[in-house]
């Protein structure tokens, strides 16, 4: 599991320059993808503003839904990407790529938050699903919070909005490119 988690970066540059060979982008695609990673880009965002990394443990706004509101807005953005390059290959070499190397990270991340926050964490973890969201939100102890514009500069978020734009460059530019 360290490897994955130490390697997860490195490792998805070639992953990232495969998915580009194989996209096959069109406007419409890269539009529909757009809509949906804009969702992706949302839900990291709301997510960024509520987390306080190593001061309290977040559970609200859409930390009461699910543990991992970054990733799950990550894969909703994955999934938008691919919808934008338009190609079952890529889409597949990106989803396995988050499947593999984010499911690592998540179960490295759990282990530190039951060490920090011991049987806080574990009543909020009983509750709340570690990726896919539940219905309700969770209401019982832990850190408290609200949305802060200041935490999500602080957490650098505006970096994956920045990411977004430029693969969806890359992908328009490479449409451009197969006209002519």
């Amino acid at each position: 599991m360290k490897f994955l988690v130490r390697w997860r970066v490195r490792l998805g540059y070639p992953v990232a320059i495969a998915v580009f060979w194989f996209a096959r982008p069109e406007p419409r695609w890269i539009l529909a993808g757009s809509l949906v990673g804009v969702i992706g880009v949302g839900l990291r965002a709301w997510a960024a503003g509520y987390l306080r990394k190593q001061e309290e443990l977040a559970v609200g706004g859409p930390y009461a839904y699910t543990r991992n509101p970054l990733y799950l807005g990550s894969a909703v953005l994955l999934v938008g990407l691919g919808l934008a390059a338009h190609s079952w290959i890529s889409a597949a070499l990106a989803v396995a790529y988050f499947a593999v190397f984010y499911t690592a990270v998540m179960r490295r991340e759990e282990q530190e938050m039951r060490q920090k926050f011991g049987d806080v964490y574990e009543s909020y973890a009983r509750v709340v699903p570690l990726f896919f969201p539940r219905w309700s939100p969770y209401r019982g102890p832990g850190g408290t919070g609200s949305f802060s514009w200041r935490q999500f500069m602080k957490n650098r978020e505006y970096r994956a909005m920045a990411g977004f734009l430029f693969v969806l460059g890359v992908l328009v530019i490479a449409w451009a490119y197969q006209l002519g």
